[in-house]
């Protein structure tokens, strides 16, 4: 794989935005979006759940090769992302009680977040070294949390606006959410070879 770091890096957080291009990670997205304080800290959450099971993913998979257990990585994956969100969710239970409230159900919910096990899926099929994992894992991620956050800013700027109930709720926060994706579509086209 010949691919440098900064291509990797910025097809996974603009161009290929897990969320707003290739939709996985919509629920929490959805969810999560109402207030900028929950949906950064939520992106934080999955930067560091998906950074970390992907680095163990990694070495995981080299051990999976040497045995020839390959068939085995879907299932050890799922364990290791689901092992370390319940450290994430401990920790932060811990730390800041107000936000494990405020991520209520979306918090343990980040074990079945399909950008989350995409991820490693993804850095194996594209045959990644640990470098190239590693900005991998780190775009992927942070291009979740830029699309949490660009969302939330802009429904918290509909709440101060006059819009008509019959668009508020579910039906605004969808059409938000296509515009936010067409717009990230124009990404496209820095990917295209020269």
């Amino acid at each position: 794989m010949t691919d440098s770091l900064l291509h990797i890096f910025l097809d996974a957080f603009l161009i290929n935005n897990f969320v707003l291009c290739v939709f996985l990670g919509m629920c929490s997205f959805l969810g999560l979006s109402g207030k900028v304080s929950t949906s950064w800290r939520m992106g934080v959450s999955v930067i560091f759940v998906i950074t970390v099971s992907s680095i163990l993913s990694y070495f995981t998979n080299i051990l999976l090769v040497a045995l020839h257990a390959e068939y085995l990585r879907l299932i050890t994956y799922i364990i290791i992302i689901a092992a370390t969100v319940q450290l994430t969710e401990m920790f932060i239970k811990k730390k800041s009680p107000t936000l494990f409230r405020e991520l209520g159900i979306y918090l343990p919910l980040i074990t079945t977040n399909c950008a989350v096990l995409a991820v490693p899926l993804f850095q194996t099929a594209r045959g990644y070294n640990l470098i190239q994992s590693i900005v991998f894992a780190i775009a992927a991620s942070g291009g979740y949390c830029l699309a949490m956050v660009l969302l939330s800013l802009v429904r918290e700027r509909t709440e101060l606006s006059d819009i008509p109930n019959l668009a508020r709720g579910t039906a605004l926060t969808l059409v938000l959410a296509s515009i936010l994706s067409m717009a990230f579509m124009g990404f496209a086209g820095m990917g295209a070879a020269k």
